[in-house]
């Protein structure tokens, strides 16, 4: 299944927009900062596939962005699980 750039750009305004409410509503909780790690992480495999064209390209090429884009956010959810106290 061929995905078009509408599709594409449709999933990321929806994941972008759910995100927001999650901060608008003040929806915190663990459930919520997993939820936009994996949401994040979608938008960025999405962005780096279809807007970046490195869906079609060898593997190693394609693992630099998502290898990248795993470390951020896995320091991220670590920063968000484990804070620094005063």
């Amino acid at each position: 299944m061929k995905l078009h750039v509408e599709d594409i750009f449709a999933v990321l305004v929806v994941l972008s927009f759910s995100a927001f409410l999650v901060g608008y509503l003040e929806l915190f909780s663990g459930f919520f900062a997993i939820f936009l790690v994996i949401s994040t992480f979608i938008k960025g495999q999405l962005i780096s596939d279809y807007f970046m064209d490195l869906r079609e390209v060898d593997y190693k090429y394609r693992l630099i962005p998502t290898l990248w884009l795993v470390v951020v956010l896995s320091l991220i959810a670590i920063a968000y699980m484990h804070p620094i106290s005063e």
